[in-house]
């Protein structure tokens, strides 16, 4: 799976989709110190450890590089960059049972705008299973010869 390269520069500065998932009653915010193990505990159950590990990462950077999507007082998806690497955007998951109303798409502007904001001019997207969507949201080049780039020395909990 490659990595891809997004342009941060030429992200539009449009904070719409964030007004419409408050339209559904969902809430994009960065998350608080006293909701880090419930948020640590849903992406384990929802995403599994790796991802659990990225989220902690994420939410004890200063300032948090996460967002959450919440619902209802419940979480229901997540984006978070600088978690895996430096300048790297990603994990981002949503619930099955929200997926395909944009809420994923709002995690991923407000990660990529905040990245923009802090003055980031590119983010890599590391091993990309669905090239396309990153190619036709955001306009994501493949990067050549990047797999398995960084995760080529990952440890992995082989049970």
């Amino acid at each position: 799976m490659p990595d891809m390269l997004l342009k941060l520069f030429e992200i539009e500065d449009d904070w719409r989709l964030l007004a419409e998932q408050k339209r559904r009653a969902i809430t994009i915010r960065k998350p608080i110190g006293p909701e880090k193990h419930m948020l640590i505990d849903w992406v384990s159950d929802h995403f599994g450890a790796g991802w659990a590990s990225e989220i902690d990462t994420a939410i004890s950077n200063k300032p948090r590089t996460c967002f959450i999507a919440v619902k209802e007082a419940t979480i229901i998806g997540f984006a978070c960059y600088d978690a895996t690497a430096l300048g790297f955007f990603g994990p981002i998951g949503v619930e099955k049972s929200h997926r395909n109303q944009g809420t994923g798409k709002a995690l991923m502007t407000a990660c990529l705008l905040d990245m923009k904001l802090k003055g980031y001019g590119y983010a890599i997207v590391g091993a990309v299973e669905d090239t396309e969507y990153y190619k036709k949201t955001v306009g994501a080049l493949e990067i050549p010869d990047s797999s398995p780039g960084i995760y080529a020395t990952w440890v992995r909990d082989i049970k």
